[in-house]
């Protein structure tokens, strides 16, 4: 039985590996999908060293003040545009306008310090993100009452509130300062290429083994070969084990390919869990080309089974976590993709490779994939048809 599957999984193999739309999808558009996707993400997730454009009106000739409020705005991660203009104001998404004075010749610098209350307004369009605006008042609030804080200090310590003076207090060594770090093994969720490679090999993996790994058997059914192949000494377990391990051998090698490629032109660093990585992708080879065979034996027609494979491809792509890094999306997202076979995938790869955990934190990830591949292996084996 084992030298009849062996011959038709070797056969299946070069078939497969022979069609030059096979070709293109292991060995071409993968390198193009990495380079793609990471490029643009690059920095994904890493909006801390980001620099939004932050208008100002009214700070020219307003004084040190208005200074002092721009440098406690820059140390906020802004990148301040002095606006000449209220039309020009107007064409920024963030704005921030300091009052005219109430008197001739009286400057904003010279109203706080005669006492008078001045009130900073800020602006900012309309967007989709309602978390974005509460982020930029609470930074703009912080330097606001920084400014504030100091004033309120050189007053009491009875120095003149000059630039100075600023300038001397800011030197101070600070009496009490706060160091923030992240809790635990857990880092920035990975961005650029360290995303894009594993998130594409999981997708394209699952991809090529649903449309060409399926879609050939389809062919095969319709053209009558599989006919021809029952009729032939061969055990039906023969041609179903070929049939499977020929597709295995097929996601192996894309999963070989895309880690090669992957540390040599990307960079990719898989880690000090090497060898479990490789058992998380093996297994889930295992289970797509498993679920390959369920789907060839489900399907009637190519359109069926090319439109079914594509479909849920990506839906399961999209919510595991392979476009995006699972860890900056709701809770919601993330509890659903702990129910689907992509997201066992990408959580086990981020926590090795990304996150830095021990090879035994993978241990369920890879015997969950293992399981599903046994049980969709039954099926398919059940489901199997020759005509």
């Amino acid at each position: 039985m084992l030298r009849s599957a062996w011959f038709i999984a070797k056969s299946d193999a070069a078939y497969m590996l022979g069609r030059r739309e096979t070709l293109l999808w292991i060995f071409v558009m993968p390198i193009v999908f990495f380079y793609f996707i990471g490029t643009v993400t690059a920095g994904f997730g890493e909006s801390s060293n980001q620099r939004e454009r932050l208008a100002v009106r009214g700070a020219d000739n307003a004084g040190f003040l208005a200074d002092e409020l721009i440098r406690r705005l820059e140390g906020q991660k802004y990148e301040i545009v002095r606006a000449a203009s209220d039309e020009e104001l107007a064409t920024f998404t963030r704005r921030l306008t300091l009052p005219a004075p109430a008197a001739p010749h009286q400057t904003f610098t010279d109203a706080v310090l005669a006492g008078q209350q001045q009130v900073v307004k800020f602006d900012r369009r309309r967007t989709d993100d309602p978390m974005a605006g509460n982020y930029d008042q609470i930074r703009i609030g912080r330097a606001t009452y920084e400014v504030l804080a100091d004033l309120a200090v050189l007053r009491m310590n009875g120095q003149t509130v000059s630039p100075d003076a600023f300038a001397q207090l800011a030197a101070q060594p600070r009496a009490l300062t706060l160091s923030v770090t992240s809790a635990g093994r857990r880092i920035v969720p990975p961005s650029g290429f360290a995303q894009a490679v594993p998130g594409t090999l999981v997708m394209f993996t699952m991809l090529v083994l649903l449309t060409s790994g399926s879609i050939s058997l389809v062919m095969e059914r319709e053209q009558g070969l599989l006919r021809r192949l029952a009729s032939a000494p061969i055990s039906r377990a023969s041609v179903v084990l070929g049939k499977w391990a020929g597709r295995m051998m097929l996601a192996l090698v894309q999963v070989a390919f895309a880690m090669l490629v992957g540390a040599a032109l990307f960079r990719i660093d898989w880690g000090p869990s090497l060898p479990m990585v490789t058992l998380v992708l093996f297994g889930w080879a295992a289970f797509t080309t498993s679920l390959a065979i369920v789907l060839a034996s489900i399907t009637r027609t190519i359109a069926q089974t090319a439109g079914i494979g594509v479909f849920s491809t990506q839906i399961m792509a999209a919510l595991g976590g392979c476009w995006w890094p699972i860890e900056i999306t709701p809770s919601w997202m993330q509890t659903v993709a702990l129910f689907l076979p992509t997201g066992w995938a990408m959580d086990a790869i981020h926590k090795l490779v990304n996150f830095g955990y021990d090879s035994s934190v993978a241990i369920p990830h890879v015997a969950a994939m293992l399981a599903g591949a046994l049980i969709l292996g039954w099926i398919g084996a059940r489901k199997f048809k020759f005509q």
